[in-house]
């Protein structure tokens, strides 16, 4: 798949069967969507194109909302990519955007930018400044310019809205199974591996601890789960912690997110990783010495060697 970091990067060679919207978590939902973007694109000898746009909307829009999303837009474009799209745009999103013109949205991106023959967008699509244009708009350019116009329908997009918006729930409320579910794979983070206080290696347990770069990242819940990692090309399963270490007195209360990888004792520091959430073990708690501590760990790690001696 291609990628592009603007509109004006792209040039069409030919025509396009062209989808707009955010596709956060590139769900199920979202993955019928783009089969049908897809699937028509191949029955005309069509190019496929997604239009997306970056920062999301309402972080511009509404910062006040501190949004979270359930995707980084790197893990977005992997998960595209998977879909068999061909064409990505990355557009930046800003107020000045925000104010482009209904005509000129159709007439300038989608026409002759993007070289629309066919249009899947849904029935509640609203653009041009102050979204003042609705699909009712979009079906008179459709006729206007020559481009077909397939609307998604409201229980199609209902079901996308819905199913972003539970995931999202399920993420915050530690209900991380019903999350998978949603997304028809297991919630995942990216980051790096730095060094920590390593309070873990004092009690035989030293943690990984991994850190998120991009802020907007949705962070489940705190509190003790089973992960995994691939690790050199094998899956390394373990227990993550995300949360302040009540326990340990020295804890300054930042939140952190650190992972026991079981029968590994490898050197991690530095390199990239992407962590796996399958299941919530516990809420993180405060124990009154570092034996209780110990116990409740030892437990922690033979529920996470039962799940992936089953996994």
């Amino acid at each position: 798949m291609n990628t592009y970091k603007q509109i004006d990067q792209y040039k069409a060679s030919k025509k396009a069967v062209v989808t707009i919207g955010t596709f956060d978590g590139v769900h199920h939902g979202h993955q019928q969507i783009l089969q049908k973007v897809v699937d028509r694109a191949k029955t005309e000898d069509l190019t496929t194109v997604l239009l997306t746009f970056f920062p999301h909307p309402r972080m511009v829009l509404q910062p006040e909302y501190d949004l979270k999303l359930i995707n980084t837009i790197n893990e977005r474009v992997d998960l595209v990519a998977k879909t068999g799209v061909e064409h990505m745009i990355i557009h930046p999103f800003s107020k000045e955007f925000s104010r482009t013109s209904a005509r000129e949205y159709v007439k300038d991106i989608l026409v002759d930018q993007l070289n629309a023959a066919v249009v899947v967008i849904g029935y509640d699509h609203h653009y041009g400044r102050n979204r003042s244009a609705n699909i009712d708009n979009l079906r008179q350019d459709a006729e206007d310019y020559g481009f077909e116009l397939i609307e998604i329908t409201k229980e199609e997009i209902d079901e996308v809205a819905v199913s972003s918006t539970k995931i999202r729930s399920a993420i915050n409320d530690g209900e991380i199974q019903i999350a998978n579910q949603y997304l028809g794979r297991a919630f995942s983070i990216h980051g790096s591996i730095v060094k920590g206080k390593q309070i873990g290696r004092t009690i035989n347990y030293p943690t990984a601890n991994l850190d998120v770069v991009e802020k907007y990242k949705l962070i489940p819940k705190m509190g003790v789960y089973i992960t995994s990692s691939v690790i050199n090309g094998k899956r390394v399963y373990g227990m993550t912690n995300i949360g302040k270490n009540p326990t340990v007195s020295d804890a300054d209360g930042s939140i952190t997110i650190e992972t026991f990888y079981i029968d590994f004792d490898k050197d991690l520091y530095g390199q990239e990783m992407e962590l796996f959430f399958h299941k919530r073990l516990r809420d993180e708690a405060k124990f009154n010495s570092m034996d209780e501590l110990k116990k409740i760990m030892a437990t922690d790690e033979q529920k996470t060697r039962d799940y992936a001696s089953n996994a």
